[in-house]
């Protein structure tokens, strides 16, 4: 009983190991299910879902596969040739023959290195390929949402999904898949040649597989969590990032750069202790099966040596110094690749969850779509009826209430009220960024539903308040990346709206360079470049939006002639809080509380002294105070 004393002592420890795992997994598993913790997709489905990016390259991963058996090769027969040089050395001593041996074992190694070689060449190309096409779908899908829905997910969010997820994926394809396959083979290989040279050995390694596959399990557990827990720890603080970098100005104008940074930390101390979670997982696993794997080479080597050394057998089986050696390696070949299986699950996961959460995204059903039959526009005259139009952002809270007006092709009208009233959601409905709930929206007397709408927004030019200007350079911020504009064509729209006169000025004109949201260009100026992309696309319906609020007297001076132009062009929408820029409309609709109260003319509106009275009186009472 002694002799096997050292063999319970570590098989002691194994249990115990065993047990507390095990105590663990429970426990966790109870935690999980009071919190209510589950996984949206399932891993078939998640695997379903990204084979279909995979399935245009199935010929080459065929061609990794029959690559990958070759290197695989030198994974089982090495060990062989290794134990066979131990019998050669130890028998009869015959150098060419041992040079012989030592030859195959150098070209079996050379022909693995270029295989291993090839295998990584062919995968990183096709990872990459994969990656772009995810990328793409990503952001078609994200550019159909409706403003409502894109106003429901933080823009962080949306660039973690279309930058970092993808990376993950294409790591899967091009690391983690082939690996997973090989180590699998070498295992079932490694098995094989160790029950053919002995099959009382290989009965002993084989008791530590059940371990192995109960850590696997456990391991698998944790890992699907920590995952998680990083991946949506480093989406907040993307989503962090993005919103106050880009509001950084109003920290430093508020004095307010501490508060933000206690915010920053306490993101960034989540995600740090999320990772660490992730890294303590790992930490954990990796020597467990590090122990079993020592623990099988010294039940080898205890096993090995007492039979040599008292020339006994094994369960019948024979144990010589070749065995050893030979056992020796293919244990290593046999734990290595299950360690290995194990660090490429947790990258496995890795993947799965980075491919859940941009597939959530993908999954998304778009609100605003094209209707069955929906038509493609050659052009429109550009005449717009509202017919008691109802709309609610919210449930039963309702912006326009019953709103109805006609407008003739051509003419222009304004829409006039107060903060709040509807004027920017009747500009908002004619484009179809919403849906109304009730009622219908003519163009050209065909309901805007029937007709596609990117045909439809593209009759439409649109200037907001608020300008957003692309980086890169002029041109390509006027033409939006169009192509088929000379650059004279483009002069002619800034020098309609009078934007010539700082372009010229320009060392590089159309050429110079904008940096993220125009910031080098004044409001002012960044409003003319807003005039001249629309008037480039020549639309059939201008809408302007306060489109001269941040323009100052004289350069909405210099535009006002534009405008005048402009009219001829189309139908014009305009919302504006100066009356003064709207005295000449055809048309002037009064809101209130998502009603139209009135409308009519300039004139005609004057001599009625009601609201648009009182709000033209108002103004023009405070610009004599000013002056």
């Amino acid at each position: 009983m002694n002799k096997y004393l050292p063999l319970l002592i570590v098989g002691a420890i194994i249990g115990v190991f065993t047990v507390v795992f095990t105590v663990a997994y429970a426990l966790e598993k109870n935690k999980k299910e009071s919190m209510g913790f589950d996984r949206h997709m399932s891993d078939r489905e998640i695997i379903k879902r990204l084979l279909r990016y995979a399935r245009p390259y199935a010929g080459r991963f065929i061609a990794v596969f029959v690559i990958m058996l070759f290197s695989i090769v030198y994974e089982i027969a090495s060990p062989l040739l290794v134990g066979h040089i131990e019998e050669t050395i130890k028998g009869k001593f015959e150098l060419s023959y041992l040079f012989t041996i030592v030859a195959v074992y150098a070209g079996i190694l050379i022909v693995s290195l270029v295989c291993t070689y090839l295998q990584a060449l062919i995968l990183q190309k096709t990872g990459q390929k994969i990656m772009s096409a995810i990328r793409e779908d990503t952001f078609t899908h994200i550019e159909s949402l409706s403003h409502e829905q894109l106003n429901n997910i933080p823009v962080g969010k949306l660039v973690t999904r279309v930058s970092n997820d993808p990376n993950a994926i294409s790591f899967m394809f091009t690391n983690i898949l082939v690996t997973l396959a090989k180590n699998t083979l070498v295992i079932f290989g490694v098995l094989a040649a160790m029950l053919i040279l002995n099959y009382a050995l290989t009965l002993m390694v084989l008791c530590f597989v059940p371990f192995i596959v109960l850590f696997t399990v456990i391991f698998r557990r944790f890992s699907r969590k920590v995952h998680r827990k990083v991946n949506d720890a480093t989406t907040d603080i993307n989503t962090y990032l993005s919103e106050n970098l880009s509001g950084m100005k109003i920290t430093q104008i508020f004095n307010r750069e501490d508060e933000k940074m206690e915010d920053f930390l306490e993101k960034s101390n989540a995600l740090k202790r999320a990772k660490f979670s992730r890294m303590m997982v790992f930490g954990v696993f990796r020597p467990i099966v590090y122990m079993l794997y020592i623990s099988s080479i010294l039940f080898l080597l205890y096993i090995g040596a007492r039979g040599y050394i008292e020339d006994i057998t094994f369960l019948g089986q024979v144990i010589t110094s070749g065995t050893v050696v030979t056992f020796y390696m293919y244990i290593m070949r046999f734990f290595e690749p299950i360690q290995n299986l194990a660090e490429q699950f947790d990258m496995l996961q890795r993947s799965f969850a980075s491919a859940e959460k941009i597939f959530t995204v993908m999954d998304i059903v778009p609100e605003v779509v094209d209707a069955e039959g929906a038509v493609e526009l050659d052009d429109i005259k550009g005449e717009i009826e509202f017919c008691d139009v109802w709309f609610a952002y919210k449930p039963d809270e309702w912006v326009l209430k019953g709103v109805s007006f006609h407008v003739l092709p051509k003419q222009t009208v304004a829409l006039v009220g107060a903060t709040g009233s509807g004027k920017t959601t009747i500009l908002s409905l004619i484009c179809r960024n919403y849906d109304i709930q009730k009622g219908k929206i003519l163009i050209d007397g065909r309901d805007i539903k029937e007709i596609k709408i990117s045909s439809l927004r593209r009759r439409f030019g649109q200037m907001l308040q608020d300008v957003f200007l692309f980086s890169g350079d002029i041109r390509s911020n006027i033409v939006l990346r169009e192509d088929g504009y000379t650059d004279k064509e483009i002069m002619e729209a800034c020098a309609y709206v009078n934007a010539d006169s700082f372009i010229n000025k320009l060392e590089k004109g159309l050429d110079e360079p904008v940096r993220e949201r125009g910031n080098n260009f004044s409001a002012g100026q960044r409003q003319l470049l807003s005039f001249a992309r629309t008037i480039i696309h020549k639309p059939s319906v201008i809408i302007l939006d306060e489109a001269t609020a941040n323009i100052d007297t004289e350069t909405e001076l210099l535009i006002q002639d534009s405008l005048e132009k402009i009219k001829n062009i189309g139908t014009m929408l305009i919302v504006a809080h100066r009356l003064s820029t709207i005295q000449h409309a055809d048309n002037i609709i009064v809101l209130s509380d998502g009603k139209i109260v009135e409308q009519g003319d300039h004139q005609a509106l004057l001599a009625a002294k009601g609201r648009y009275y009182k709000l033209y009186t108002l103004q023009f009472s405070k610009q004599q105070l000013m002056d």
